[in-house]
């Protein structure tokens, strides 16, 4: 990779962690940890799949803070419009059962933690652009896009990200064009809602 991919790639998750309100990170900080990668055995692993792995941790961690965020801004779009019954008002009832059966799953392996309590936490991906595009819903996400075949737009900038957000999330290396999508696809999100 020439230095000019891996600057631009740092610029992007820099500016779509900075627009999701993180605290800004510096280019000479890293998202590897010594420490945790001696708790985890990290230097025991085939180098070339640990040089591999190491090419892909800022992206991770970008679609890992957009995914959490966007969860964030479903979550509180939600709330401010259905109250406490948010999840069963603003949820269709097929994705509240696959989250459920999800969490219960998870319930019952005592030894190993699990997402949590919130149930935003156990959505799939693919999940929030379905919520969000709902018929009953869309009223209330609406005024942060009001543009023509807007709903095309959302659908298809989570599809774009989704496809990134897959090969990364079962170990696989995006190129440099699936990152430069990844990142123009999360900035323009950002850019949108929180204009």
């Amino acid at each position: 990779m020439d230095l000019y991919s891996f600057a631009f790639r740092g610029m992007l998750a820099e500016e779509a962690l900075d627009k999701a309100e993180h605290k800004r990170y510096s280019c000479e900080e890293s998202f590897f940890s010594e420490e945790l990668a001696k708790k985890l055995h990290f230097n025991e692993i085939d180098p070339k799949y640990v040089e591999q792995s190491k090419t892909m941790l800022t992206a991770f961690a970008t679609i890992t803070a957009f995914e959490n965020a966007t969860r964030e801004f479903v979550y509180t779009t939600l709330f401010g419009s259905y109250g406490a019954e948010w999840w069963s008002k603003g949820v269709q009832n097929s994705i509240r059962e696959k989250a459920q059966t999800r969490k219960d799953s998870e319930t019952k392996v005592k030894w190993h933690v699990n997402r949590g309590d919130a149930m935003m936490s156990y959505l799939e991906f693919g999940d929030l652009p379905k919520i969000i595009c709902s018929q009953g819903n869309w009223p209330y996400f609406e005024p942060y896009f009001g543009f023509s075949n807007a709903q095309e737009w959302v659908r298809s900038t989570f599809d774009a990200i989704e496809k990134s957000r897959n090969v990364i999330m079962h170990s696989g290396v995006l190129d440099d064009l699936d990152i430069a999508r990844v990142g123009m696809n999360i900035i323009d999100w950002l850019h949108q809602i929180n204009a």
